[in-house]
C-alpha cells in the first residue's frame, strides 16, 4: 500500500506515468494499471488519499474482486480437484484437460489463463506442514534410491550394494551402511548396527511399505512381518509405517537421503573399493564429517544436538542383539565342503568328516558347522554364489602342499630367504632373475630353502655368500658347495696360490 499511496501522491502533483515509474522504480505498466483504476472510480485523487488502507485496497484491486465474482472462476474452482487428480495419470497433459474443459464450458478461460489459474491453485493444494519433533520420539529409516559399489578382487566384477539410511529427526543425527542385499536378514542387521551407532533405542521406528518390513499395507493398521515384530519387541520399540505413496510422512529420512548423496556419495565418487568392509569404513568417516558440520544459520552441529539433548533420553540397548538364525543339514562332499543352499556357497570342514551328515547354523555374519553337537568349523558368511571358503587346516596334507604351490610368488620366496640371512636373500634374487620366466625359478628357490632344513641356515648362508662371487645362480651350485663342504673353507685361502708377478708376463703393449 505504500507504493499505491506514493503513486496517488505523484499523480496529484501532475507527474507523468513515465516519471512516476522512474521515481518509484516500478514498471510503467504497473503505474498505468493503478492510474487507470483510480481514474475509473467515482472518487477524486484527494478523496482517495483520505481513505484508509482497506478502502483504497478495494479500489486498487478492483479487477481481482471482479475475477472472484466471475462465474468462470467458480466453475474452474469446482473442477480443480479433478484436474489435479487427472494430471497424475499416464499421458494426461494440461492441454488435454483444457481441451476437455472448453468442450464442457465453451465460454471458459483460454489456455494461457487456464494454465495461470491452474498453477495458482496447485500451489495452494500443495501446502506443506511444519512438524515439531521431540527427542527420541521416532527413528525414520529408508533405502537410498542409488546404490554404491565395490570391485571384487577375485573376478574384477563391480558389486552393487543398496544403502540403508536412518535418521533421528529431532537432532538430524543419522546412520548409513552399504549392504550386500536388501533382504530381511540384512535389514535386521542394519537396524542392529544403527541402534549400536546411536547408543540407544528410540520410542518408535518408522519406515515405508517395503516388503521386508510390511506384509500388508493399510493406512490405519499396517501388518508388519513377524520377524520385524519380534525385533521391535526384543528392542522395546514400536513400529510405524508411512502411508502408501506418501513420502512426506517420513520427510526427514527423505531429506537425509538427499544429504547422504551430497555428503557421502559425492566425496566417494572417484574412489575404488575392494570389499564391502572397506566401503563401509569410508561411509562412517564421511558420516562423522557430516555430523560435525554446523547447521546452516545455526551455531551448533547435529553431533552436539544429539549428544546434549537426544542421546541421554534414548532407551537402553538390550543385553543381546536380535539375530535371525537358520539351521539346516548337509552332507560333507568328497571335496570336504558342504553347500549352503540359500547362497549356493561352499564351506570347508575337516577332511576326516567326508561323507558325514552335519548341522549348519548360520546368520548374516557367520556360518557354524556341528557334528554330534560339537562345532567342527566356523566361517564368515559369504554371499558369493558357487564360490568356496576353505580353511587350510581342513585340507589333507598333500592338498595343503599343492595349495601352497599355487600360492608361490617371488615375494614369498624372498621373504623366506630373509629369515635365512642377507646373502641368501641376495642369492635368491639372482636365482629369480636368472630365468626369463620367473615362475620357472620357483622350484630352485624351494630347493635352496629345503637345504636350510637338511643342513642348517648358517651353512646355507655361508654357501650363498661364497656363491655370490661367481656367475651362476642355481640350486645345483649351492647343493655342490654344501656337499663338498666348501662353505666351511675360508675364501681368503684361495688367494694363497695366486701366481706372483714376474717379467715374463706381457701386457697389451707387447702386441701393439
Amino acid at each position: 500500500m505504500q507504493n499505491v499511496r506514493s503513486i496517488l501522491q505523484l499523480l496529484q502533483r501532475g507527474f507523468s506515468g513515465r516519471k512516476i515509474s522512474r521515481e518509484l522504480s516500478l514498471s510503467r505498466n504497473t503505474v498505468k494499471l493503478y492510474a487507470g483504476r483510480f481514474t475509473a472510480c467515482a472518487f477524486s485523487l484527494a478523496q482517495l488519499q483520505q481513505m484508509d488502507d482497506a478502502g483504497l485496497h478495494a479500489i486498487a484491486h478492483a479487477d481481482a474482486r471482479q475475477m472472484e465474482a466471475d462465474p468462470r472462476t467458480g466453475f474452474f474452482k469446482s473442477r480443480i480437484d479433478y484436474f489435479l487428480a487427472e494430471l497424475k495419470r499416464t499421458g494426461v497433459t494440461k492441454h488435454l484437460l483444457w481441451s476437455e474443459y472448453k468442450k464442457e464450458n465453451p465460454s471458459g478461460y483460454e489456455y494461457s489463463q487456464f494454465c495461470d489459474l491452474f498453477a495458482q491453485y496447485k500451489k495452494v493444494s500443495q501446502a506443506t506442514m511444519h512438524f515439531v519433533h521431540t527427542p527420541t520420539d521416532v527413528m525414520m529409516v529408508d533405502f537410498a534410491g542409488d546404490n554404491l559399489s565395490y570391485v571384487d578382487k577375485a573376478t574384477g566384477a563391480l558389486i552393487s550394494c543398496p544403502v540403508f539410511v536412518a535418521v533421528l529427526p529431532y537432532s538430524g543425527y543419522s546412520f548409513a551402511i552399504a549392504l550386500s542385499n536388501a533382504q530381511q536378514p540384512n535389514v535386521i542387521k542394519a537396524l542392529n548396527l544403527c541402534l549400536d551407532y546411536f547408543g540407544g533405542v528410540p520410542l518408535s521406528v518408522k519406515c515405508d511399505n517395503m516388503k521386508t518390513a510390511v506384509s500388508k499395507s493399510c493406512r490405519y493398521e499396517p501388518v508388519f512381518t513377524d520377524t520385524l515384530v519380534q525385533w521391535s519387541l526384543h528392542n522395546n520399540t514400536t513400529l510405524l509405517a508411512a502411508r502408501v505413496r506418501k513420502p512426506r510422512d517420513k520427510a526427514s529420512v527423505e531429506n537425509e537421503v538427499k544429504l547422504v548423496y551430497q555428503r557421502i556419495y559425492a566425496p566417494l565418487r572417484d574412489k575404488v573399493f575392494f570389499s564391502l568392509a572397506e566401503l563401509n569404513a569410508h561411509i562412517v568417516e564421511q558420516l562423522e564429517v557430516h555430523h560435525k558440520c554446523a547447521f546452516q544459520k545455526k551455531d551448533y552441529s547435529r553431533f552436539e544436538c544429539f549428544i546434549n539433548q537426544e542421546k541421554p533420553l534414548l532407551l537402553p540397548l538390550p543385553a543381546d542383539k536380535y539375530f535371525i538364525t537358520h539351521a539346516t543339514k548337509a552332507k560333507v562332499q568328497r571335496n570336504y565342503h558342504i553347500t549352503l543352499g540359500e547362497d549356493w556357497h561352499h564351506y570347508s570342514v575337516p577332511f576326516s568328516f567326508i561323507g558325514k551328515i552335519v548341522n549348519t547354523i548360520y546368520d548374516t555374519d557367520i556360518v557354524e558347522i556341528y557334528h554330534n553337537h560339537k562345532r567342527i568349523a566356523l566361517h564368515a558368511r559369504s554371499f558369493k554364489p558357487h564360490a568356496f571358503t576353505t580353511i587350510k587346516e581342513h585340507m589333507p596334507e598333500n592338498h595343503q602342499r599343492h595349495s601352497e604351490q599355487q600360492g608361490w610368488t617371488s615375494e614369498y620366496f624372498l621373504g623366506q630367504a630373509v629369515q635365512v640371512g642377507p646373502s641368501t636373500h641376495l642369492y635368491m634374487q639372482g636365482v629369480l632373475k636368472a630365468k626369463k620366466i620367473t615362475e620357472q625359478a620357483y622350484t630352485a628357490c624351494l630347493g635352496i630353502l629345503r637345504l636350510a632344513k637338511s643342513y642348517s641356515p648358517l651353512r646355507v648362508e655361508a654357501a650363498c655368500k661364497r656363491a655370490l662371487g661367481g656367475q651362476s645362480f642355481s640350486y645345483t651350485t649351492i647343493s655342490n658347495i654344501l656337499n663338498n663342504n666348501l662353505d666351511t673353507i675360508d675364501s681368503e685361502q684361495l688367494f694363497l696360490f695366486d701366481m706372483p708377478e714376474h717379467t715374463n708376463l706381457r701386457g697389451p703393449e707387447a702386441y701393439s
